[in-house]
Protein backbone atom coordinates (compact mmCIF):
# COMPACT_ATOMS: atom_id res chain seq x y z
CA UNK A 1 0.00 0.00 0.00
CA UNK A 2 0.89 3.42 -0.49
CA UNK A 3 1.44 6.09 2.43
CA UNK A 4 1.82 9.71 1.34
CA UNK A 5 3.12 12.13 4.31
CA UNK A 6 2.38 15.70 4.09
CA UNK A 7 5.10 18.02 5.93
CA UNK A 8 4.38 21.35 6.15
CA UNK A 9 8.43 22.89 5.55
CA UNK A 10 8.83 20.63 3.17
CA UNK A 11 7.61 21.52 -0.45
CA UNK A 12 7.25 17.09 -1.38
CA UNK A 13 5.40 14.68 0.21
CA UNK A 14 7.05 11.57 1.42
CA UNK A 15 6.12 8.54 -0.12
CA UNK A 16 6.56 4.97 1.55
CA UNK A 17 5.39 1.99 -0.16
CA UNK A 18 4.38 -0.33 2.84
CA UNK A 19 2.78 -3.75 3.60
CA UNK A 20 0.94 -2.88 6.53
CA UNK A 21 -3.06 -2.73 6.21
CA UNK A 22 -4.88 0.72 6.06
CA UNK A 23 -6.17 -0.35 9.90
CA UNK A 24 -2.29 -0.79 11.23
CA UNK A 25 -1.03 2.23 9.56
CA UNK A 26 -4.36 4.30 10.80
CA UNK A 27 -3.25 2.91 14.50
CA UNK A 28 -0.11 4.03 14.21
CA UNK A 29 -0.86 7.53 13.59
CA UNK A 30 -2.91 7.89 15.88
CA UNK A 31 -1.13 6.37 18.64
CA UNK A 32 1.82 8.58 17.36
CA UNK A 33 -0.74 12.03 17.67
CA UNK A 34 -1.43 10.43 21.12
CA UNK A 35 2.05 10.94 22.82
CA UNK A 36 3.84 13.87 23.83
CA UNK A 37 6.52 13.31 21.68
CA UNK A 38 5.19 10.82 19.66
CA UNK A 39 7.05 9.56 16.40
CA UNK A 40 5.00 7.64 13.34
CA UNK A 41 6.46 4.27 12.43
CA UNK A 42 6.32 2.73 9.03
CA UNK A 43 8.33 -0.10 7.40
CA UNK A 44 8.57 -0.41 4.32
CA UNK A 45 8.33 -2.91 1.75
CA UNK A 46 12.23 -2.44 1.13
CA UNK A 47 13.05 -3.59 4.77
CA UNK A 48 13.46 -0.27 6.02
CA UNK A 49 11.73 2.11 8.36
CA UNK A 50 10.46 5.48 7.97
CA UNK A 51 10.07 7.44 11.35
CA UNK A 52 8.11 11.14 11.33
CA UNK A 53 7.90 13.47 14.49
CA UNK A 54 4.38 13.25 15.02
CA UNK A 55 4.01 16.75 15.78
CA UNK A 56 5.38 17.82 12.13
CA UNK A 57 2.65 15.89 9.99
CA UNK A 58 0.50 17.92 8.04
CA UNK A 59 -1.74 15.09 6.59
CA UNK A 60 -1.28 11.04 5.70
CA UNK A 61 -3.30 9.95 2.56
CA UNK A 62 -3.80 5.61 2.16
CA UNK A 63 -3.66 4.86 -1.06
CA UNK A 64 -4.80 1.38 -2.56
CA UNK A 65 -2.70 -1.48 -3.46
CA UNK A 66 -2.74 -1.12 -7.16
CA UNK A 67 0.06 -1.46 -8.96
CA UNK A 68 1.63 1.37 -10.85
CA UNK A 69 0.92 0.95 -14.91
CA UNK A 70 3.65 1.09 -17.43
CA UNK A 71 3.39 1.84 -20.73
CA UNK A 72 0.55 2.91 -23.56
CA UNK A 73 -2.72 2.54 -23.81
CA UNK A 74 -3.90 1.73 -27.61
CA UNK A 75 -7.23 2.14 -26.99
Amino acid sequence: MEVKIGIPSVPRELLVETASSPEEVESALTAAVAAEAGVFVLSSVRGGKVLVPADKIAYVELGGTESRRVGFNAG
